[in-house]
This record gives C-alpha cells, structure tokens and sequence, in this order.
C-alpha cells in the first residue's frame, strides 16, 4: 500500500495518539494529589527515555558533543515546560490545561517574529487575538489570573520555545536520538528538582499504572508514532490532528475525573480552538516530505 497517497493509518494512528495525550491530563490528575509533580514527571521520563534506548539503542552513535548540547538545551525548554504545566494542573482543571497548553501554537510564530524576525502574518495576529480572548474567559477570576491557570500559560510559552529550537537544530539530525537525550534531560531535571523535599518513588499501583501508561503512550510511543506519520503528511496537516488533544483532554476530564464543563470552559475553549486552527490555516504551504521533529 502506499501511504504517500494512502493517508487512512497515518492519520488514525494520529488521532490515536491525540486520545492517548489527552487522556493522560485526567490519568495525571488525579495521581498528583498522591505524588510530588517532580518526582512523577521523574518517573515518567526516565522510564521513557530507558524504553526509547532499549527500543533502538543504535541511535547512540549519532550522538557527539553539539548534538548533546542541543539535546539538553532544547530537553531544558521542554522539562520546564511540563514542570509549569503539571504544577498548574493541580490548580486547574482539566478541559482548562489541555485547552490554555495549546496555546502554543499561536505562540511559535510571535517568539519566531521577536527573536528571528520571522514575519508574521495578519491572520496569525488575528489568530493570536482569539486565543488570547480565550484564555482571558479560561483563567480570569475578577481582575486577577488563577495561578494554576497562569502557570500553564508559562508552560505553553515554554512548548512553543521548545518548538522553535527543535526547528532551528533538528534538520540533519536524528530526531529519535534527540527526543531520547531530551527525555533523559527532563527526567534529570525533574528528578534534580525534587530532591529539595525529598524524591518519592509512586505510593501505590495507580501511581504506578498513571506513570508506566504517560511512560510508554503519552511519551515514548506517541513519539514514534508521530514522527513515522509525518514521513507522509505534511505540518500542517499534521498540526490540525493534533490539536484534536485538547477536546480529548477536556472530553476525558468528564468523564473520568467528572469534571462539570461550565458555559465559560466552552465558549474560551472555543475562542481558543479557534485560535488554534486559524493559526494552523495561516501558515505558509509545506510540501509533502519527510519533516524533522
């Protein structure tokens, strides 16, 4: 079969993947009011990063020192990213943090325009209007932000850093070798942070289960499983699958964390959705190939 023309399994094993990342934000949830965030997320990657050499430990032989130094530098961006988002999560809501974490991707093209004089169009301010519009519906109290709300809106900042290294240093390089040094830097980076109260390995088997489950789907599989599709399909067709998490997240937030969906969580969501997709529309076309993660 060829799957240049034949998009079916790429783009179901896509969405399978976008179930599999939000449904970890309600799994997460409720094991984080049994472990610290650090240690968790400690847990979490190093286990990943383990499978991922195990899985292909040839990819070694790609490493040297720049590639090291780019690994943990854009591995830094990611870790701290999850940090801020976990910690909010504990604060917030589900359907708040899988929809406020998509910020992301209105945010690429401003950090791309302040710090590498990318241009960016009209429709992406337009885009980013809307999804500013949402967060304000998702996260103001009064006057003031909730701090579990602000501290994803950190880690969506933080996500979208962590996009433009990886497109600015991954071409050429192997992008399973450089996810794996990156998940080994967060699990040390999280690991490093919760030594100041002390590292708790899971408290009991749900512990377990949340962390193997983000581990190996959330992490190491969903990984492969994206980079494998995009040898098909373009970004930005790519993108617009992708984003189908933050509906799965808030989806999954009711129904295993019962979490009420209010008028105001659906009408920032939707501001934000529209954001997001207005964003993706307004990128420039990309051929079809073979894209580095």
């Amino acid at each position: 079969m060829n799957l240049q023309r034949n998009r079916f399994i790429p783009v179901t094993l896509l969405l399978g993947v976008t179930i599999v990342w939000g449904s970890a934000f309600a799994i997460m949830k409720d094991t984080l009011d049994r472990q610290d965030v650090n240690s968790f997320l400690a847990c979490r990657f190093i286990i990943a990063a383990v499978i991922m050499l195990l899985l292909r430990p040839q990819c070694l032989k790609h490493m040297n020192k720049n590639f090291l130094i780019r690994g943990v530098a854009t591995g830094a961006f990611l870790g701290t990213g999850y940090i801020f988002q976990t910690f909010g999560l504990t604060m917030t809501t589900v359907a708040k943090t899988g929809f406020l974490t998509g910020l992301y991707a209105v945010i690429v093209p401003l950090i791309a325009a302040g710090f590498f004089k990318a241009k960016v169009r009209k429709l992406q301010w337009i885009a980013v209007t809307l999804a500013l519009i949402g967060m304000a519906i998702l996260s103001l109290k009064g006057f003031s932000v909730g701090l579990g709300e602000f501290l994803v809106f950190l880690s969506a900042v933080m996500f979208a850093f962590h996009i433009v290294a990886l497109g600015k240093w991954s071409p050429g390089r192997d992008p399973y070798a450089l996810t794996l040094i990156q998940m080994g830097t967060v699990g040390v980076i999280c690991f490093i942070g919760s030594l100041k109260s002390g590292f708790h390995m899971p408290p009991d088997q749900g512990a377990w289960v949340a962390i193997v489950y983000t581990a190996i789907f959330a992490s190491a599989i969903a990984f492969i499983v994206q980079t494998w599709a995009q040898s098909f399909m373009s970004a930005t067709s790519v993108g617009i699958i992708l984003t189908m998490e933050y509906i799965f997240a808030a989806a999954f937030g009711i129904v295993l964390v019962h979490e009420s969906l209010t008028i105001r969580t659906i009408i920032g969501g939707l501001f934000v959705m529209g954001g997001l997709y207005l964003a993706i529309w307004a990128e420039e076309p990309q051929k079809t190939g073979k894209i580095a993660s």
